[in-house]
Formats: structure tokens, sequence, C-alpha cells
């Protein structure tokens, strides 16, 4: 198996929503032509029937209309932070390159199990091209495994919905989830983490016309699409300034659900967001980043040589300034929809 590559989406058709709304969806766009057209016409179809090895939550359903009268611009949140106990997050294992259990038994399977998203347009999403996956975490997983296994492409992806990252790792099914993951303390409790690759934080995503102005009371009666699982999920659940809550497997349901006015506005993490917003032009960043959030590689509790060695490959990928495969793969996946990002977050590590 060294050296193949591997594409595995297991499951079942995706939302009905997203399935029945193909065709209506591609009516109501407006300004995506030629290329983006086709992108957009992909990434619906993948969110639609490409899902994922894990069998998806099951949704709450879709809410009755609620549209309560519009809102006037109100003052900022104040930044919303989980219920947190435990101290930098963040701070992970001190890398190294000595072999463990884990990194053994991935060199007897010649391959990398990789728990990443298809859908999240930059990140790691169906090239419309060629169809293989791509995008920055992508770009990742293969510095992964090129350090491990001497070949970037001896990877076998399974994409997973937004909720299953987790249980994916705690049940065994990859060795590894990169896919746009924030470290948290909640999260540290059942799976463990490298350093921080990215900095981002959860902003309000909702048409060009809307009238909700951020993450405030301009939500109330409005219909707001979270991914199940997600921080931003968390975030409503705590404080909702009145919405209703619309909880689906993944995240670019929620944009599928945007387009074809089933929701009235999206949270999620602004890279992410950026992205869609690059897609669509009739859908904007609304407000202000709301909290402040690092993703990282998650990995499984137990699997400490794991978490050094992808701290090691961490550290490789961001020396070299402008010129570091950090920077690289910023310019060739993010730059165009995510400018004015200088550099990856500096490491934290913990003793021990």
């Amino acid at each position: 198996m060294h050296g193949r590559v591997r594409h595995e989406d297991e499951g079942h058709a995706g939302p009905r929503a997203a399935v029945s709304g193909v065709r209506r969806l591609a009516g109501r766009l407006r300004g995506w032509g030629g290329v983006s057209a086709m992108a957009a016409a992909c990434a619906v179809t993948a969110a639609a029937v490409l899902l994922p090895l894990a069998q998806a939550a099951p949704e709450t359903g879709r809410p009755s209309a609620v549209r309560g009268p519009g809102v006037g611009a109100a003052a900022p949140a104040a930044p919303w932070a989980p219920d947190d106990t435990c101290q930098d997050p963040d701070a992970s294992l001190r890398p190294s390159g000595v072999d463990g259990p884990t990194i053994e038994r991935i060199r007897a399977a010649g391959k990398l199990v990789a728990g990443v998203d298809q859908n999240s347009f930059k990140w790691g999403y169906r090239n419309p091209v060629d169809g293989r996956l791509d995008g920055f975490d992508i770009a990742l997983v293969k510095a992964i495994a090129k350090d491990i296994l001497g070949d970037e492409n001896a990877v076998i992806y399974r994409a997973i919905p937004t909720s299953q990252r987790i249980p994916a790792l705690q049940e065994g099914r990859v060795d590894v989830v990169v896919r746009t993951m924030t470290i948290n303390c909640k999260r540290l409790e059942d799976v463990a983490f490298s350093t921080a690759y990215f900095e981002a934080g959860q902003q309000v995503l909702a048409p060009k016309d809307s009238a909700i102005t951020g993450y405030d009371a301009s939500l109330k009666g409005r219909r707001i699409c979270t991914a199940a699982g997600s921080t931003a999920e968390a975030a409503l659940r705590s404080e909702s300034y009145g919405s209703v809550s619309v909880s689906v497997p993944n995240q670019l349901d929620c944009l599928v659900r945007l387009q074809l006015g089933e929701v009235d506005g999206i949270i999620t993490d602004n890279a992410l967001a950026a992205g869609q917003a690059a897609q669509d032009p009739s859908i904007r960043l609304v407000g202000s980043p709301f909290t402040k959030e690092f993703y990282g590689v998650a990995m499984k509790k137990d699997a400490g040589d794991l978490v050094r060695r992808v701290n090691k490959v961490l550290e490789n990928y961001r020396a070299g300034g402008q010129q570091s495969p950090w920077m690289k793969a910023y310019e060739t996946h993010l730059k165009p929809v995510l400018p004015g990002v200088s550099g990856p977050p500096e490491p934290k590590y913990r003793d021990g």
C-alpha cells in the first residue's frame, strides 16, 4: 500500500435539502459564471453526494420559518469564550523525531489515515478540475505523511463531518484529523492536539442585503445555521440573541441552506467563511470576530509519540519565514480569499 493514494468516501446520501435544491440553487446564484459556477456546482454536489465515512449525526430538522422584525445595529457583543478551565489549551507536547508505538503502527500499515473535510473551499475540498482533494489542510497532511512515511501520497483520506471528528479518532478510524479543528479545553478531555497551525475567529456570514449586523441583537428571530459539534454551535447555545438555531452535520450544508433561503445567516470560523464569501458574491462577513481560536491537528489521546512527531513536522513547516512551507501553502490556497495573514501562530509547549 506504500505510496498509494486512496480517497475513501462511504456513508449515505447527503442532506435532503441539498439534494433537492441543487437545480434551484443554480438558478438563484448570480455573478458566479464560468469556472466559478462549475466550482459551486461541484461543491454542492459534494455536500449532497460525497458524504463521509462516519455516519453523520442526525439533523435537528428544518424549523418553522421565524422572522422577527428588523433589528437596528446593536453594540458589539462581548467576546464569547467556552466554559474552559484548563490553562493554555494550545500548549502541546515538545517536538520529537523519536519513533513510538503509534508511529511504528503507521509505518507497518504503510499509510497515514487522515480525517479531512472535502467541502471547505481552500481548506479541504474537491478540486472541480480534477476531483482531487486540495487545500491548506491537505497540504499539511501531505507534509506529515512525507515525514513519517517518506511519501506525501502515502495517505488514505477519510472525509468526516464536523460532529464525527472526535469519534473517528477515539474509534481508531483515523490517525489524525486535519480539519480546521479548534483547540479547546473540552476537546482536550477526549483527544490530543498538536501546536496551533492557524489562528481564526468566529464570525457571522449573511446575505449582503440582510439586516444582520453581527453576533448581536440583530440575530433576534433569525434562523442561524451552525455545524454540529462546532465552536459556533456552542457559542450560539450559550448566547442565541433570540435566534433560532439550525444544526447540520457539515459546515457547507449551512451555505447551501443560506443560498436556498432556508436560513438567514451562518456562524462559523471567519477563515472558512472568507472562502465561502469569495465563492458567492451575494453573501458577506458582518460584524467582527467574537472569538480568538487556534486550529490544531487532533490525534488519539494516548498517541503521545505521534503528537510529538507532528509538532516536529510543524516546527519545520513554519521555518524559513516568507519562504517557509507554511507561507507557500498559505499563498497558494488562502491568500486569494483571506489576505493579510503575516504568518503562523507561535507554538506553545508544556512540560513533559
